[in-house]
């Protein structure tokens, strides 16, 4: 293929891979003419390894709270009208396992669109389209604008840090947002500020920068984000970290919580770092290295893959007692199949000592839910998956105010609570 047809096609499998389905559309569209694809769509094509995002440079570990200014998209460069290829497919440089037939590749940027989390889904709000409003705060408290820096990169996040326990936090929880969310917004259609404020618990919410992802989505599919001290586990570990040093938290009431690309996040971290976090809150999300590429993330995703883990090259350590985790799921999820709520729990049940199982059913807001119980022998909750019926990709018992929530069902932010807690 000419030089120009494989770059255009490197920027669009670049956008694909970050979840810029539009962009890849674009790119697409405006670099083959109709009759190019009717010439190409009878033969196989190539797709041209992508390309990873940059590391950033290394420093050494801290917080800042200057407040962080926002990452903007960049400006998209047009692209002018391209000739047919004309060197022969053997004549390709790209790697053999990076070839798809034409087909294949338009299927990809199709199905790929799901992991934008549209908002027709079922039990959605509508896409953010500006600044949400921070929620209302209790005198005393706080909603800070801060970032972090570490050897494996940087991030702004928000920092909520209670009226009840402003000296003295009772414990630290991470929540990881979703594909196009942002932290104001995610802590709005959470409301977990508010149920933290009962508790005297601090909130951090970091921020997932479009210069990583353009659709500001945690690259849970990518082998280099999927192991300890690298990547944006150890990002988030360092931030942790450095708020469990600044408020004296005691080291074994640190959670991390997320929805999606987020929750998916969640079960990294906790899987990398048990010594770190006390228990994980997964709200449909995926299990862990069920994905390596987007390839295999788009096919998990539908629920096409099974529980094999995509790769085990990097494997946390083993001697580290399991973490306890708690699992939503809707069970009209489109976006994300339910079946992977069922991957997780049978991961994290696979490692705990083996206790008693119980299942619930029961009702909240006019959605019917199933609740699975695994227990240690001394009654101790090990893990808990709900599965709601009839809900979406969306935060279950959630704020209107915030996208991606379904105000019915019940109410996740405090069951995640409760359950970091174990409280009965």
């Amino acid at each position: 293929m000419n030089k120009k047809f494989a770059a255009a096609m490197r920027r669009a499998t670049r956008a694909t891979r970050a979840f810029n389905i539009l962009g890849a559309t674009r790119v697409i569209q405006k670099t083959l003419s109709h009759s190019i694809l009717s010439a190409l769509a009878t033969r196989p094509s190539e797709m041209p390894q992508a390309v990873r995002p940059g590391s950033e440079g290394k420093a050494s570990s801290r917080i800042s709270v200057r407040s962080a200014k926002p990452v903007g998209a960049g400006k998209r460069r047009g692209l002018a009208a391209l000739k047919a290829p004309a060197k022969a497919e053997s004549q390709s440089r790209v790697p053999k396992e990076f070839r798809r037939p034409l087909g294949e590749v338009l299927k990809v940027l199709r199905t790929a669109a799901t992991l934008r989390l549209a908002s027709h889904l079922p039990g959605m709000a509508g896409a953010i389209t500006g600044k949400v409003p921070c929620p209302p705060l209790p005198d005393g408290a706080q909603f800070l604008s801060r970032s972090i820096r570490c050897s494996a990169g940087s991030r702004a996040f928000k920092l909520y840090v209670p009226a009840s326990a402003r000296d003295q936090p009772k414990g630290l929880i991470i929540m990881l947002h979703g594909c196009t969310q942002n932290p104001d917004d995610f802590a709005a259609g959470t409301n977990m500020n508010a149920v933290a404020e009962t508790q005297g618990l601090l909130v951090a919410y970091p921020a997932q920068t479009r210069t990583s992802n353009a659709s500001s989505c945690w690259n849970w599919f990518e082998p280099g984000h999927q192991r300890r001290d690298a990547g944006e586990p150890a990002i988030i570990a360092s931030l942790a970290r450095n708020l469990v040093k600044e408020f004296g938290i005691d080291k074994g009431q640190v959670f991390v919580a997320g929805l999606s690309a987020g929750a998916a996040m969640a079960v990294i971290v906790g899987k990398t770092y048990p010594d770190l976090f006390s228990a994980i809150g997964v709200h449909s999300g995926l299990a862990y290295q069920s994905a390596g590429n987007v390839m295999s993330a788009l096919a998990v995703m539908r629920g096409n893959a099974g529980s094999t883990k995509f790769g085990q090259t990097h494997e946390p350590d083993i001697n580290s007692k399991p973490v306890r985790a708690i699992i939503f799921h809707g069970s009209a999820d489109r976006t994300v199949h339910p079946q992977n709520a069922q991957h997780i729990l049978s991961a994290a049940f696979d490692e705990t000592e083996r206790g008693n199982q119980v299942t619930l059913s029961g009702s909240s807001k006019g959605r019917r839910f199933t609740q699975t119980v695994i227990a240690a022998q001394n009654g101790s909750p090990l893990v808990e998956s709900w599965l709601i019926d009839g809900a979406g990709h969306a935060w279950s018992g959630g704020h209107e105010s915030g996208s991606y929530t379904d105000t019915q069902g019940p109410d996740a932010s405090r069951e995640i609570v409760r359950f970091f807690l174990n409280k009965p």
